[in-house]
């Protein structure tokens, strides 16, 4: 049933949602890997795997969103919520830039009392006082900082623009389905507000990159729809630099399922590489599945390594403590027969960073 979805592919035709379903339910892995091998290596014929090095700042865990995946945050008024000083943030970022970081990931709980100008006066002191490109605000922060200002998203992200914004993140995605958001996440940002905030960015000319985290309660075709929602922005816009997926993560959260496995990982994976045709880079989750499954992931669609993750918080709240530098990053890489490169957000390749191994 799915060799005439497999000659379509190979011919470079655009597979349609039940082509992706099909292909996804019936496909051994093997075939799966190949075929997302061989459009990895088709839109990256050089033998280059890159990474970026950067720090996941999250400038406060408090949170009135309440998502049932999350293991991270603090309800208002919980003894155990915090919001950065400058002087805390100021230290991450000046051990950042001294491990030869050229990014920040900024990101914090819908927090119910911080105005617009708070985050604001964020970007500019990190943009006046430091040279690192700022990483920041998902959709659903943005659209929360739209709630509390009374601005419409455009006129929010204008404002953030001129603080020293450079680019959005994908976080808060989840599952591009209004069903499965009303279920693990009803106080955020609904599917086409995540959209439309991305959409949004692009017409402002700043990029984006798109996640999804599966394995909670969504249906393997909500997972179509989710890669096919945004292969049609990418189609509007092409502003999205790259797709990055993770599995989630139960220890800790209100949500008890069993936890995704490798080889579920590598078969979202390569169906994400065949369905994004127009998205360009697809990123390795060795955060979550630790650097053996993301140095197979090379071979099942993905051409990125991600970030060093100098400092991450979320994802180690729900019991998972995965910990790699750049030169172990870069000898996995190596290790897979592929050339370490570092980039930038948006790509770019930038020179050997051999004085920056730690």
């Amino acid at each position: 049933m799915i060799a005439p979805i497999i000659s379509k592919l190979r011919a470079g035709k655009r597979l349609s949602g039940d082509d992706a379903l099909l292909l996804y339910q019936e496909a051994d892995l093997d075939v799966l890997g190949q075929l997302a091998d061989e459009i990895r290596r088709r839109l990256h014929p050089e033998p280059i795997v890159t990474y970026v090095i950067d720090r996941n700042i999250n400038y406060t865990n408090i949170c009135i969103s309440g998502c049932k995946f999350c293991a991270y945050y603090c309800a208002p008024g919980d003894i155990s919520g915090y919001v950065l000083s400058r002087e805390e943030l100021a230290e991450k970022l000046e051990e950042t830039k001294s491990l030869g970081g050229t990014q920040i990931l900024l990101q914090g709980g819908l927090h119910p009392d911080l105005p617009l100008t708070f985050y604001e006066e964020m970007l500019s002191f990190i943009k006046d006082g430091f040279a690192i490109h700022c990483h920041a605000f998902s959709p659903p922060e943005i659209v929360h900082f739209s709630k509390i200002s009374g601005l419409s998203v455009k006129e929010v992200l204008v404002r953030l623009i001129k603080a020293g914004l450079a680019s959005i993140p994908g976080g808060g995605a989840e599952i591009l389905t209004d069903r499965v958001r009303k279920q693990i996440s009803p106080r955020k940002a609904t599917t086409d507000e995540w959209l439309n905030v991305m959409e949004t960015a692009h017409e402002l000319g700043i990029k984006t990159t798109a996640t999804m985290m599966y394995g909670h309660v969504e249906r393997l075709e909500e997972r179509i729809e989710h890669l096919l929602r945004l292969r049609d922005l990418q189609d509007r816009t092409g502003g999205f630099t790259a797709f990055i997926a993770w599995p989630f993560q139960p220890q800790n959260t209100a949500l008890d399922v069993r936890p995704s496995t490798g080889q579920e990982y590598l078969r979202l994976l390569s169906i994400a590489r065949i369905v994004l045709d127009n998205f360009p880079n697809l990123q390795a989750s060795w955060v979550t599945q630790g650097p053996k499954v993301a140095q197979i992931a090379l071979f099942f669609g993905a051409n990125d390594f991600g970030s060093t993750m100098i400092e991450e918080n979320v994802v180690a709240a729900a019991g998972v403590s995965h910990r790699l530098s750049e030169a172990e990053i870069r000898r996995i890489v190596t290790g897979a027969g592929f050339e370490p490169r570092q980039r930038l957000m948006d790509y770019t390749l930038v020179g050997e960073s051999g004085e920056h191994l730690q």
